[in-house]
């Protein structure tokens, strides 16, 4: 038996020697420190820097949600910081300037004054009084008691009759004589002591343009002023009876 050989047919690439002159593979990815496969790259966790821009984010937009939310609360529904009414007025100051005070001195009162004499008054915001004497004339129309009392200021002048009437009814005829026979009403109204209704009083022209009277009664009493036309029912408003 001879040593016989087979020769393997060469193939390309086959070179004699330890294989110089061949191009050297490239090494797999996958062998590379650094490689991560498809689905480690997905599910990478993201660093701590993008969870601060997220909750940043989500922070911003919260904040935008809840004052579009209390702003619609507050002005669409229910509408608490709408104001669909009208606004209450400022309340009205009034200024009132203090009562006049009388500029001469009242005459001095006899001790021997009748009850009604007394409760007449001295004084009349500025006018104080300067006489008095009886009066005839209301006497006759059946008063038990009449006086003319004189207020003056130191120029101009108000008169006051002042009759007591024995009742109220007979107090109530003689004031609507009175009032008739003064003429037609300018003004007129409700005589009040508190709240209950004690009589009425009229305001009518006097016998001069600047000229007025006011006639009123309380109760048994009857009362006549006559003086100026500027001055007479604020004298009627402030007298005592």
């Amino acid at each position: 038996m001879s040593d016989q050989r087979v020769s393997r047919p060469r193939r390309p690439g086959d070179e004699a020697g330890d294989g110089a002159g061949q191009t050297p593979r490239k090494r797999p990815q996958y062998l590379e420190p650094d490689y991560r496969s498809p689905g480690e790259r997905i599910h990478r966790r993201p660093s701590k820097e993008v969870f601060r821009r997220r909750r940043l984010v989500v922070a911003v937009l919260a904040g935008i949600l809840a004052l579009v939310l209390v702003l619609l609360l507050g002005f669409v529904w229910p509408g608490f910081w709408r104001s669909d009414e009208e606004p209450e007025p400022l309340p009205t100051v009034t200024v009132t300037a203090p009562a006049p005070t009388p500029t001469v001195d009242a005459m001095a009162r006899a001790p021997e004054e009748t009850a009604f004499q007394k409760a007449l008054p001295s004084a009349v915001l500025q006018f104080a009084l300067v006489s008095q004497a009886e009066s005839p004339a209301t006497l006759d129309a059946g008063a038990v008691e009449a006086w003319t009392f004189e207020y003056g200021d130191g120029s101009r002048t108000v008169t006051v009759v002042a009759g007591q009437w024995a009742t109220p009814e007979e107090a109530t005829a003689a004031t609507q004589a009175m009032m008739a026979a003064a003429g037609q009403p300018t003004a007129q109204g409700d005589v009040l002591v508190g709240d209950q209704v004690v009589g009425t009083y009229v305001i009518t022209p006097g016998s001069a343009a600047d000229l007025a009277v006011a006639t009123w009664h309380n109760g048994t009493a009857v009362f006549q002023a006559t003086g100026p036309l500027d001055v007479i029912e604020e004298f009627y408003a402030a007298f005592p009876l």
